[in-house]
């Protein structure tokens, strides 16, 4: 089963100790292994530097940035039809964050319907199942 991976997955992993850190961890085992197929966007490989640059943790953007590469060697480039489809997914429903439905249209123009995320804003996003952790 292929599943699009958010940034909070691996910079939970990356994290401090948080009750998140060990259900992340063990997701991307899951991955690694082949028991699933992570894949990515240049969004979440830029959330995630951008992240980690405002916390002055450069040293942590690269090594997480360059291990999830590796472990999600598919990385989708989010294109002009990605966000028009993430305008009319923010426009269509309430509550949808753009960033959410930048990931959701990356995933519906190719054909992914599950994430792995902690991020309960996709509930509202129809078209997508979150997974559970």
């Amino acid at each position: 089963m292929k599943v699009f991976i958010d940034s909070n997955v691996p910079m939970y992993v990356a994290g401090r100790n948080h009750p998140l850190r060990e259900p992340a961890r063990r997701f991307l085992e899951q991955v690694r292994s082949g028991e699933l197929e992570g894949c990515t966007s240049t969004e979440v490989l830029q959330e995630i530097l951008y992240r980690y640059a405002a916390l002055k943790r450069l040293d942590l953007a690269r090594q997480v940035y360059e291990l999830f590469v590796l472990l999600c060697p598919v990385v989708y480039p989010v294109t002009l039809a990605d966000t028009d489809r993430a305008k009319e997914l923010v426009c269509a429903e309430d509550g949808i964050g753009v960033r959410d439905a930048i990931h959701a249209a990356v995933m519906l123009n190719n054909d992914i319907r599950d994430i792995a995320t902690f991020d309960a804003g996709f509930d509202a996003i129809k078209q997508v199942r979150r997974l559970p952790f």
